[in-house]
């Protein structure tokens, strides 16, 4: 379990990194240089896509970080997990959803399938 758990670490230090340079070392650490993301709102490819995905949603919700909900789940090379989008002011969560992410033999994630379980307005 602790390469997922790992896997899993690097990716929400990633997601929650907001600085265009700390972004561009996270996204390095925690993904392969073609993987990919798919959620019913992206489809990216790559370290830049994802950065400039990454970036999108904090623009859309400054103050938030990303928490993870319950313990990743894995086996083989494909782990789980669920998490929330978390307001640092107020602890409020508009967000949800759990993502589905494969590794490479690396331990960093080549590709991630993502499902958002709550949105605002939904």
């Amino acid at each position: 379990m602790a390469a997922y758990e790992n896997a899993v670490q690097h990716y929400f230090a990633a997601w929650n990194t907001t600085t265009p340079e700390e972004l561009e070392k996270a996204v390095a650490a925690a993904f392969t240089e073609r993987a990919t993301y798919t959620d019913p709102l992206a489809d990216v490819r790559g370290h830049e896509e994802l950065a400039a995905a990454i970036s999108g949603v904090h623009q859309q919700f400054p103050g938030f970080e990303f928490r993870i909900t319950g313990a990743p789940d894995g086996h083989h090379d494909i782990v789980r997990f669920s998490w929330e989008l978390v307001s640092t002011a107020d602890g409020s969560a508009p967000v949800a959803g759990s993502d589905v992410a494969t590794l490479a033999e690396d331990g960093r994630i080549s590709s991630v399938s993502g499902f958002l379980d709550r949105v605002p307005g939904a």
